[in-house]
C-alpha cells in the first residue's frame, strides 16, 4: 500500500505508465483517427486482432478460438475468478496488476497491458478536453478514497499536496459536520480547476454545504466509480457552480461511457464492441444488460464479458446505435454504492479495499448494525488464520474512525437481498 501511495503522490504513474510518451502518443493518434476517419473499418481490424489474442489464451483454446465474435460464449466473472491465468495471452511481464472493487466481496485478479493503461488515460483526457479542462496542466482537488491520515486524527489538515502541487488529495472519510469548514476553506484557498470526486462524497459535501449556506466556485467536477444521480448534479450546480462530467468503466476495461444524468451518456466508439441484451421494458423505456469486448488489452483480452451492469434506454431508442456510441442513453443503473456511515454521519468510501491482499478470504461482507457496530462476515479458506484477522483489522483501522468497532465472523453464508445478490455492505439502521 505504501508504494502505491508514493507513486500516486509523486505522479510517477503519470509519467511512466498512464502517460508514457510513446504509448500515450499512439493512443491519442488512435482516438483522433476514430473521430476523423472510417470508424467501422478501424473497429473491425482491432476486433480481429483482439480475437486472435484471445484465441491464444488457454480459455480461448478451450472454446475453439473462433474468428467471429458471435461464436464466442458469454464470459462470466466466476470463470475469471477461478482461473485468472487462463485469460493471459503470453507473458504477464510488463503488465500492470489490478483487481475489481469487489462489490460482491470477491475481487477479480486482472492484468492490463501498458498500452491499454495509456489508452484508458487518453480516453479520459479526451473527455476532459471536451469540458474545457487541460488534463496536463489543470489543478485538481481529489475527494475520492485516498488515505491521508488515521481516522482517529481529527485535527486538520485532512489533505496533502501531490504531483508537484497539481493535486490536492483529501481524506474524504474525515468529511462531516465538524470538519466541513476545514474542507471548504482548503478548497477555497486551493481554487482547483477541477474537482475529482466519488458521487457519494460529492453528495455529502454538497448537502453539508447547503445546510450551512456555504458556496464555492469550481469550474468542472469529474465523477466516476459510483452511480451519479440527477439530484447530486443539481446539488453540485447549486453549491459549487460546477459543470459535471461523469464517466463509466470497469477494472476489467471492457467498456467506457461518459456524460451525465442530465444530458445523457455515450459509449466511446472504438473502446469496445458492446452488446445490449434486453432485460425488461416499462412505460419509460427499457433496461438492457451490457455484454462487452474490450479492444485495447491484448495481454488479458476478455471477449463477450458479462459486466453485471444495466443500461437504461429511453423509449423508442435504437439499442444498436447506443451500443456503437452513435446515440445517447439516460444512464447506468444497478451499480453498487458500497459505503459505511460513521457516527458523525460521514460516508466512508473505499470499504472494498479492506479485504484486498488478505490471504484466506474467499468472500467478505460488511453488516453495519449501528453507527458504531460493524460485523465483517468472512467465508474463510483453509489458510485463514490469526494473521488474516490482524490484517483485516489493520486495513479497517485505515478506513474507519476508532469509535467504529469491527468484529470478524467466519461464516458459510452471506446475507442476500430479495433478488438473491450478496452486496458488499448491508446497513441495518
Amino acid at each position: 500500500m505504501a508504494l502505491a501511495t508514493a507513486v500516486k503522490r509523486f505522479g510517477l504513474a503519470d509519467v511512466l505508465v498512464r502517460r508514457n510518451p510513446m504509448l500515450y502518443a499512439r493512443a491519442t493518434r488512435s482516438i483522433r483517427e476514430l473521430e476523423n476517419e472510417d470508424r467501422r473499418g478501424w473497429i473491425e481490424e482491432r476486433l480481429a486482432r483482439t480475437l486472435r489474442a484471445a484465441g491464444r489464451t488457454a480459455y480461448g483454446r478451450s472454446v475453439g478460438a473462433p474468428s467471429v465474435l458471435s461464436q464466442w460464449p458469454i464470459l462470466e466473472k466466476q470463470q475469471i475468478r477461478e482461473r485468472p491465468g487462463d485469460f493471459i495471452n503470453g507473458s504477464a511481464l510488463l503488465t500492470i496488476g489490478a483487481s475489481t472493487s469487489g462489490t460482491s466481496g470477491t475481487p477479480l485478479q486482472l492484468r492490463r497491458s501498458l498500452a491499454s493503461v495509456a489508452y484508458e488515460q487518453a480516453v479520459i483526457d479526451r473527455c476532459l478536453e471536451g469540458v474545457g479542462v487541460d488534463p496536463a496542466r489543470c489543478r485538481g482537488a481529489v475527494l475520492r478514497g485516498d488515505d491521508i491520515k488515521s481516522p482517529a486524527d481529527r485535527e486538520p489538515p485532512f489533505w496533502r499536496l501531490a504531483n508537484g502541487g497539481r493535486r490536492l488529495l483529501f481524506s474524504s472519510n474525515h468529511l462531516d459536520r465538524g470538519t466541513l469548514y476545514d474542507f471548504v476553506g482548503a478548497l477555497r484557498n486551493y481554487a482547483p480547476d477541477v474537482l475529482f470526486a466519488y458521487p457519494t462524497v460529492l453528495d455529502a459535501l454538497c448537502a453539508l454545504m447547503a445546510e450551512r449556506g456555504e458556496r464555492l466556485s469550481i469550474p468542472v467536477t469529474v465523477c466516476s466509480s459510483e452511480t451519479l444521480s440527477r439530484a447530486t448534479c443539481d446539488a453540485a450546480a447549486a453549491t459549487l457552480g460546477t459543470r459535471i462530467l461523469d464517466y463509466y468503466g470497469q477494472a476489467e476495461r471492457v467498456a467506457f461511457a461518459s456524460g451525465n444524468p442530465i444530458q445523457g451518456y455515450r459509449f466511446h466508439p472504438g473502446y469496445s464492441v458492446n452488446e445490449l441484451h434486453l432485460l425488461e421494458e416499462d412505460a419509460d423505456g427499457a433496461v438492457y444488460e451490457l455484454i462487452a469486448t474490450g479492444l485495447s488489452n491484448e495481454r488479458m483480452p476478455l471477449v463477450r464479458y458479462r459486466t453485471g451492469d444495466k443500461i437504461r434506454l429511453a423509449k423508442g431508442a435504437d439499442p444498436q446505435a447506443v451500443a456503437r456510441g452513435d446515440a445517447l442513453f439516460p444512464g447506468i443503473i444497478g451499480r453498487s454504492d458500497d459505503v459505511l456511515i460513521s457516527p458523525s454521519g460521514a460516508r466512508l468510501t473505499g470499504i472494498d479495499h479492506i479485504p484486498r491482499g488478505v490471504h484466506g478470504v474467499i468472500r467478505a461482507q460488511f453488516i453495519q448494525e449501528s453507527p458504531t457496530q460493524v460485523r465483517l462476515l468472512v467465508i474463510p479458506a483453509d489458510n485463514f488464520d490469526a494473521r488474516s484477522r490482524r490484517l483485516l483489522l489493520d486495513h479497517a483501522a485505515m478506513k474507519l474512525p476508532p469509535e467504529m468497532q469491527v468484529s470478524i465472523e467466519p461464516t458459510t453464508q452471506l446475507v442476500r437481498s430479495a433478488s438473491g445478490k450478496a452486496p458488499l455492505v448491508v446497513r441495518r439502521f
